[in-house]
């Protein structure tokens, strides 16, 4: 099998790393705008390149990657598409909600598998807690608690661009929320602040984002997002039932400290980086989306489900900006 990954950014890289160490991968072939960082990749990791997605198609691919910057996720993912091949793409898959439904309705109509990166779905604990809660060992849940903690802020270009501190960060913890819960979330009441770089400000953004939901059984759930925190990568989601709670992401590594006295918490080698939390998340995703090229099961994340997710981070972007309670079924009706 041969895969194309578009973009050799650190998301890229990542991805084609772990594509080649795959055995089913015969190759794994790269394309960039920046030649000289897609052969820098190509050299180190043993794949080949090429000039252009249309190269790439040209080349022979079974399947591609696409791991650019999100305002050209669509116009890739329907260039592959109408070549008839299947695609893995990294949230989101357009950079607006009208836009996704136009591409979503392209791929149908090519009759192609599309796989949306959202790696939490494969995350141990993540999928520990969705067995636990779909076997009902926490009884009737109550409420929840999601976590998205980056060190320090990304670059101002990349904030320009990302939609929003809900469409980027959060938008993984909704996902995440609807595919542990099997629920819909039905209300959104969000909002945000910024005590840190002007460049949040400049691009109508918030450093941190807090949106509390209504899922449709009536459970409760808060989601918070800080593009500060210096202590390291800190990503959770705790689910609470009646009968106790389960914690995803609270592991040695995770930077938390214990307040109470005589309590000694020293985690170890703290995760700094989405890599290194999501490591075996990421590889799992992989590994799906190579059993989804071979037709060995259907896409486990599809264009449709993180339509779902991107309607809830609008309905909190909405939220933020209007100061009320927003209804997901509005942002919908909008289109």
């Amino acid at each position: 099998m041969r895969v194309g990954v578009i973009g050799a950014g650190r998301i890229g890289a990542l991805h084609a790393a772990n594509l080649a160490e795959l055995a089913e991968i015969d190759e794994v072939v790269i394309t960039d705008r920046d030649r000289t960082r897609a052969a820098q990749l190509g050299n180190r990791i043993g794949a080949a390149t090429t000039e252009d997605v249309v190269a790439a198609v040209d080349a022979g691919i079974d399947a591609a990657v696409v791991a650019t910057p999100t305002p050209t996720h669509a116009d890739l993912v329907l260039t592959l598409a109408r070549a008839g091949l299947p695609v893995f793409c990294e949230k989101p898959v357009a950079s607006d909600i009208a836009s996704t439904i136009a591409v979503l309705k392209e791929v149908e109509a090519a009759g192609t598998a599309l796989q949306v990166g959202f790696q939490r779905r494969f995350d141990a604990g993540y999928q520990a807690l969705r067995d636990a809660v779909r076997a009902g060992r926490l009884g009737r849940l109550h409420g929840l608690h999601a976590v998205t903690a980056d060190p320090a802020p990304p670059p101002a270009s990349y904030i320009a661009s990302s939609g929003g501190i809900f469409r980027d960060c959060s938008v993984h913890d909704f996902d995440a929320i609807r595919w542990v819960t099997g629920r819909e979330i039905v209300e959104v009441y969000a909002t945000g602040s910024n005590s840190g770089e002007p460049f949040f400000v400049d691009a109508g953004d918030v450093d941190t984002g807090v949106a509390t939901l209504t899922v449709d059984d009536g459970t409760l759930a808060t989601v918070y997002a800080s593009r500060y925190n210096g202590a390291g990568y800190d990503v959770r989601l705790e689910v609470s039932g009646v009968a106790g709670t389960l914690v995803a992401g609270l592991d040695g590594h995770a930077p938390i400290l214990s307040a109470e006295p005589g309590v000694v918490s020293r985690p170890e080698a703290v995760y700094q980086h989405f890599g290194d939390r999501f490591a075996g998340a990421y590889r799992a995703e992989l590994g799906a989306f190579v059993d989804v090229v071979a037709g060995r099961i259907g896409s486990p994340c599809t264009g449709e489900e993180a339509l779902e997710a991107l309607l809830v981070a609008d309905a909190a972007e909405l939220s933020r900006a209007e100061r009320r309670p927003v209804r997901v079924e509005e942002v919908r009706a909008a289109l």
